[in-house]
């Protein structure tokens, strides 16, 4: 995609040399960017169950996806691939091994093949319609692209949401450690809220973050300081850190007034 290509050169130059390079693309939505949660305004941090309850039940089910709106949770995040045959299916892993009784890569099987494994004997692989119906608007839904070529028929699916089922654009957030995926989302709708996911470099996710006006950046938490979580801030991003999930863990990391927190044990927030 020739103005992905184009917008990547211009992020590294505007990385480089500390400028900001807008491309004409993009420099037409800046002042769209939604920005993070002032600190002071701040009354709750966000609660996102990590695919579904992953601690109580099979991830990215539509059983795990239930507990966690039990738990009452604020959001759910949750992965996505592409099936062969271009159905945009919940599942981590690039093949089913792990998490099913069957083997295979899903962008080689066809949703038909998917659906028949099973996880944990009774449960199956849902597509993300599924689960959209499932949640019905009670949370915020955190998709994070994970298959090749996931984000136009991801877009396609947040829009026939919004224009059929009357959702809206602050329901969703899609967020990737594939940057590149996030810039070609960015360029199809602007309007997506998107989420900039690192596990290595904060200073790089932040540039990285403006450069698609971005709505939040989801660091791993170990990488994570007080002072950091309020530049951040500052900056105008909300910060959404991942995975927590010892009681201790938890408790420092609330104390940096984060956003929000993602946690196999949504109960724990």
């Amino acid at each position: 995609m020739l103005k992905t290509r184009i917008a990547i050169v211009g992020f590294f130059v505007f990385t480089i040399f500390g400028k900001r390079i807008r491309v004409r693309s993009i420099e037409k939505h800046q002042d769209s960017r939604i920005k993070g949660t002032p600190r002071k305004a701040m009354n709750k941090i966000l609660n996102i169950g990590h695919r579904g309850a992953k601690a109580y039940a099979p991830e990215n089910t539509l059983l795990a996806f239930q507990k966690a709106i039990a738990f009452g949770v604020d959001g759910i995040e949750l992965d996505v691939h592409l099936s062969a045959d271009q159905e945009v299916v919940v599942i981590h892993d690039d093949t089913i091994n792990r998490t099913t009784n069957q083997t295979g890569t899903v962008s080689s099987m066809t949703l038909k093949d998917l659906k028949s494994a099973t996880i944990e004997s009774d449960l199956e692989i849902p597509t993300l319609t599924e689960v959209l119906d499932l949640i019905d608007k009670k949370c915020i839904v955190n998709i994070e692209l994970k298959g090749n070529h996931t984000g136009e028929a991801v877009s396609k699916i947040i829009e026939h949401y919004i224009l059929e089922k009357n959702w809206h654009y602050d329901h969703f957030l899609v967020s990737s450690f594939d940057w590149v995926a996030l810039l070609d989302l960015h360029l199809l709708n602007s309007k997506i809220p998107l989420g900039v996911l690192t596990e290595y470099d904060l200073n790089l996710a932040l540039a990285f973050a403006k450069f698609i006006a971005a709505k939040s950046i989801h660091p791993y938490y170990h990488l994570l300081t007080p002072e950091k979580t309020i530049e951040l801030q500052e900056e105008g991003f909300q910060v959404l850190t991942w995975t927590v999930n010892e009681p201790e863990d938890i408790q420092k990391i609330k104390s940096f007034h984060v956003n929000g927190i993602i946690s196999d044990f949504p109960d724990r927030i």
